[in-house]
This record gives structure tokens, C-alpha cells and sequence, in this order.
């Protein structure tokens, strides 16, 4: 069997373990009950006001700015070239003359997303340390935690080498990832750096849905970042508490 084959196939399964992961999580956050009041103080009293502060928390990372800067720093460094990594890897699997490539700018993104690994692996570099330096953090840190950041970084650190060392046939890739889309099974560049690259990916996808990173789509369902602050005004009772309540007879 041939490369391009095994990893076309490595690629449908790795996406169908974690689209039907993160889905089924989602469901299972949805459905995990708040029975109380608990938003972070100071929080809003609006539902506006909470839109507006989820939309720091996910930006800006808001309360990690508050607690610890440099933490700040690191982090948000690396979500930040991770993003547009994300946005430099769309030409991959988007046509050159497609209306969303002029959408999204994605050919002004090229040029800072071509550097963008330069942040993503010094703000990888920081949370690293921050395992091993700090005593608190190193307490509560499992081998998980070290495998995660090391897997980012050596997709980050395979990227760079393919931009600035070793270039791969970026059109023989093109056409093997724009050929999955449609069930056709392209020849794929079997260079050495390209399939560790590759390979370290597909492992992400697989190992995404049951790691610490659902912390992605968690954040929406966190009650204390998600809820406003109206128990003065409304009483708040959980579906299954509020089942409870019509079901008890009087007296009890």
C-alpha cells in the first residue's frame, strides 16, 4: 500500500475520530446541569454583558491577563500564532481563484503566518517552563500535559523546517489535500520531514477530543464565565431541579 494511501486513510479516520469526539463532548457539556449561580464576580448583569465577556475571554484571554502576566504573555502568544498558522494552511485545501481566498485575505495572512512559528514555538517554550520551573504548576502537571506541548511543538518545529530548511512540493500536496475532499487518492511528497509532519498532526486529531485542549469549546459552558448576574432578580433552577420541584406534592 502506498504512502499517499495509508495516509489519506490515516486522515479520515484521524478526522472522524475527532469531529465525532468534539461533538459528543459539546452535547456532554450542554447537558451537564448549573444548578447554581456562580459567575466570577465582578460579572455582568446582562446577557450583552455576558457576550462581551466571553468574547475577552476567548480574544483576549481576559482573566489570565489579571491573574498572571507573563502567563498571559506565552499563552496568548501562542494562540495567536496558531491562529494564523491556521489561516496560512487554508491555501492547502482552498483554490487560488476561490471567493473565500480573497474573504479572508489569505494571501496578505501568507507572508505573517510564514512566521508565525517563530511565536508559536517561544510562547510553547514559556508554558514548557512553566511545567517545570514553577512548583505549584509542576505539582498538578501529568505526563499528558508535557506529551501535549511537545507534540505542538514538533509540529510547529517540522513546519519551520519545511518553510526555511527543506521545502517540499507544496503543488504535489495541494493536489493530494484537495483530493481527500473528493475521495481521490493523489500522490503525495514522501519526504521524510513532510510525513513527521503529517504524522504528528494526524496524532493531534486523534488525541484532541480526549485531552486537556476541549478546554477550546469548554470555556463557552464554563457557568462562571457564561452566566449573568441576576440571582437577585431571577431565581435560576436547573431543568432537572425545576422537574423536581412541580413533581413534589404538597407538605414535602
Amino acid at each position: 500500500m502506498s504512502a499517499s494511501v495509508v495516509y489519506a486513510l490515516a486522515f479520515y479516520a484521524a478526522t472522524a475520530i475527532f469531529v465525532f469526539g468534539v461533538v459528543r463532548k459539546i452535547v456532554q457539556y450542554a447537558k451537564t446541569p448549573a444548578p447554581l449561580k456562580i459567575p466570577t464576580m465582578p460579572a455582568p448583569v446582562t446577557q450583552g454583558g455576558v457576550v462581551l465577556r466571553m468574547a475577552s475571554e476567548v480574544v483576549l484571554f481576559n482573566s489570565l491577563f489579571k491573574s498572571n502576566k507573563w502567563i498571559w504573555i506565552f499563552g496568548w502568544m501562542f494562540h495567536f500564532a496558531l491562529l494564523l498558522a491556521f489561516f496560512r494552511h487554508l491555501r492547502y485545501v482552498i483554490s487560488p481563484d476561490s471567493f473565500m481566498m480573497s474573504i479572508i485575505g489569505l494571501e496578505i495572512v501568507q507572508s505573517f503566518g510564514k512566521y508565525a512559528g517563530y511565536a508559536m514555538l517561544a510562547g510553547l517554550g514559556g508554558l514548557f517552563a512553566r511545567r517545570i520551573f514553577v512548583d505549584r504548576v509542576r505539582y498538578i502537571s501529568s505526563p499528558s500535559d508535557y506529551v501535549m506541548l511537545l507534540l505542538i511543538m514538533g509540529i510547529a518545529a517540522t513546519g519551520m523546517l519545511m518553510s526555511f530548511v527543506t521545502h517540499t512540493d507544496i503543488v504535489m500536496l495541494k493536489e493530494f489535500m484537495l483530493g481527500l475532499f473528493v475521495f481521490q487518492f493523489n500522490t503525495l511528497p514522501t519526504d521524510l520531514l513532510l510525513l513527521t509532519h503529517l504524522t504528528l498532526v494526524i496524532a493531534l486529531m486523534i488525541i484532541f477530543p480526549v485531552s486537556k485542549l476541549l478546554h477550546a469549546p469548554g470555556v463557552f459552558f464554563s457557568p462562571t464565565r457564561n452566566q449573568v448576574d441576576n440571582s437577585r432578580e431571577q431565581r435560576h433552577l436547573a431543568p432537572w431541579a425545576a422537574k423536581f420541584e412541580a413533581d413534589r406534592k404538597p407538605g414535602e
